[in-house]
């Protein structure tokens, strides 16, 4: 384990999150589970989603997440893009802006095209506040649409 490792408290979802996001996302798997008796429900794991570690627990409706934390998934280009934003989709995600989409179990995901963060580290301010404005008229984010404004500019 890392020294510092994100704890999600979710409402009672914690088994379906983890194999939702195991099986959506590659170098992922459940590593521990603790379970309420010998066949109950799980209450606490250990996972592991695009490398990075997680705990989580049920610990019902008392905890809920916000935007205040989301999950930044770094897109090698707009297939990425678009493979994660379907799932995520298929399996009852809500858009909202911006390259942000809230998961069924309420966690927010900003899935961000590599591309975009290269044209927005450009050092002409002109170039990088045309990507903003774009960026900020998406949804889903659009690598194509994101370089023209670029290119425009």
């Amino acid at each position: 384990m890392t020294k510092v490792t994100p704890f999600l408290m979710f409402n009672d979802q914690l088994e379906a999150a983890m194999e939702f996001y195991t099986a959506t996302f590659p170098d992922s798997e459940i590593r521990n589970v603790a379970r309420t008796g010998k066949d109950g429900p799980i209450s606490s794991a250990e996972f592991v989603v695009g490398g990075q570690v997680f705990m989580g627990y049920n610990g019902g409706p008392y905890f809920t997440f916000s935007e205040g934390l989301s999950l930044y998934v770094d897109c090698e280009d707009q297939a990425e893009v678009d493979e994660y934003w379907d799932k995520l989709i298929k399996a009852g995600a809500k858009p909202t802006a911006c390259g942000w989409i809230k998961d069924p179990f309420g966690l927010s995901w900003q899935i961000v095209p590599r591309r975009f963060m290269e044209l927005i580290r450009d050092k002409d301010a002109g170039r990088v506040k045309a990507v903003m404005e774009a960026m900020m008229t998406m949804v889903k984010l659009d690598v194509a649409a994101l370089e023209r404004a670029y290119n425009e500019a």
